[in-house]
């Protein structure tokens, strides 16, 4: 549906790994307008020792806010979909679904990046896909599930977005900023690499053809519209359908000289750049080139993020104590900077489980005494945050050669003033923060743009966020040789 010269309201469905939320957009040349009208909690599940996404109650959520927007707007001119990335579900020839989608950090992937990387090198992988070897990526998923009878029985295989996508149209693709996280994808062509989906042990038979942000995606079935009582058609359009694919596209920044933090559970730390950077110093630094709307990329390093704050509080939770955020915060600013820090990126983070106490260990094990209070615990995740912040933009830049004047905190991290001053700090630039949906801005504006709302790049897309964003500036301050020193405490170098 074409709104040439009109306004489109448009509904973003974004899945974050804690929560879920559906957004009403309505956009014209000089308006953007956001309402969150359902939010859901996304809690996995763990069934007979696997941990899996409940995938029917992140759909309901969504049939929910679809009714939700339709009380709201006399008529949705688009929807569109976006995730975290990484994860699928297998679909049978009769379109059923086999089984939950397993979650990324659960254990069956142990042990398989080391059997795949043992028949391929990661120079060629590398070479091939250009993606930080992070051990849940999807091809170590499928190569631990090889000759499972659920992998046996799959006719196709649906990335997160993509398989709600098909629940909602009945027409089934495969995004391409998604499908650039799957380390299958050829960074150059962006088209399935055979030699990689041959690690994996699967054919490139088993995805539907492949979509572009903006492409259209199907239209809401007729069950889809009786249950959540919108009046047809109404079509759904692919956007960015990695979360962070889209929320670079909300990130309000003027020219290309800037880095972002998509901050949330993750930390998604990187530039915007026209081509890919296949260096070995690259590979070598764990830096992903990945897939961006416009044909961009996403030149970026995965930080754990904001994880570790939650697992925290979920911990602390379960124990009994007080775990206000906002309180905790406060007291942890006044805690005395860099007590103790820790390498945000260990391993030993990722899994859920007792957070305070995994951080105490990996402080005993760098020679620092553990933090000794919550506050403490706080501002040593803050602290850390930062930290992989400033190394990796420092990396980002060097790297690419893409100098930049600012950097931008997009997503919930935006929030947090602590995260915010800190980093600005750390990176020695002013620090942009907002707005906090970025990924459901981003998500909007290519719906709006797909159906004529607005038009122009991604440039032109953002400057509309700079008109109508509330953003907030965090000027650096600090000690540089004290970030340096917290560094190479923990085995980071300079940065």
């Amino acid at each position: 549906m074409s709104t040439r010269g009109g306004a489109a309201t448009v509904a973003a469905i974004d899945l974050g790994a804690s929560s879920g939320r559906v957004m009403l957009g309505r956009v014209e040349p000089d308006r953007l307008d956001l309402i969150e009208v359902n939010r859901f909690p996304n809690v996995p599940v763990r069934l007979a020792g696997t941990l899996h996404w409940d995938i029917l109650a992140l759909y309901r959520g969504i049939l929910d806010g679809l009714r939700a927007a339709g009380r709201q707007a006399s008529h949705l001119t688009s929807v569109g979909i976006d995730s975290w990335a990484v994860d699928y579900g297998l679909v049978d020839a009769n379109g059923a679904l086999l089984g939950n989608p397993v979650h990324y950090r659960d254990e069956r992937t142990d042990g398989a990046m080391d059997k795949v990387l043992a028949r391929m090198p990661a120079e060629e992988v590398y070479q091939i896909t250009g993606l930080q070897f992070l051990p849940f990526n999807t091809l170590y998923q499928l190569a631990a599930s090889a000759q499972s009878p659920q992998l046996t029985a799959a006719r196709s295989l649906l990335l997160v977005p993509d398989l709600l996508s098909y629940w909602l149209t009945g027409v089934a693709g495969t995004e391409v900023t998604n499908a650039s996280t799957t380390q299958l994808l050829d960074v150059r062509s962006r088209t399935w690499s055979d030699r990689l989906l041959a690690a994996a042990g699967v054919s490139a038979d088993l995805f539907p053809p492949m979509r572009q942000p903006g492409d259209g995606a199907g239209a809401l079935l007729p069950d889809v519209l009786d249950e959540t009582g919108l009046a047809g058609p109404v079509p759904v359009t692919a956007v960015g359908s990695h979360d962070t694919a889209s929320a670079v596209v909300g990130v309000p920044a003027a020219g290309e000289r800037f880095a972002y933090v998509s901050c949330g559970t993750w930390s998604l730390v990187g530039v915007e750049l026209d081509t890919p950077v296949l260096t070995e110093e690259s590979r070598r630094a764990n830096f992903s080139n990945e897939g961006g709307v416009d044909g961009t990329i996403r030149y970026l390093r995965n930080v754990m993020g904001l994880w570790l704050l939650q697992e925290s509080i979920r911990s602390w939770k379960a124990a009994g104590l007080p775990a206000d955020l906002a309180a905790l915060l406060h007291d942890a600013a006044d805690v005395r900077p860099f007590s103790a820090v820790v390498d945000a990126n260990d391993p030993a983070f990722l899994p859920p489980g007792d957070m305070p106490a995994r951080i105490a260990v990996a402080c005993r094990n760098t020679g620092q005494t553990p933090p000794q209070s919550q506050a403490e615990t706080v501002r040593c995740i803050m602290d850390s945050l930062a930290l992989a912040h400033r190394v990796a933009v420092h990396d980002a830049v060097r790297l690419s050669g893409r100098d930049i004047n600012a950097v931008h905190i997009v997503g919930g991290g935006a929030r947090n003033t602590l995260l915010c001053q800190l980093t600005a700090d750390a990176c020695g630039r002013p620090v942009i923060a907002g707005p906090v949906e970025a990924a459901a801005l981003g998500n909007v504006l290519v719906q709006a743009r797909a159906v004529g709302a607005v038009s122009g790049d991604l440039g032109t897309l953002r400057a509309l966020l700079q008109r109508t964003q509330d953003l907030q500036t965090y000027e650096p301050r600090g000690d540089e040789a004290a970030w340096r020193s917290a560094a190479a405490r923990i085995g980071l170098g300079v940065g």
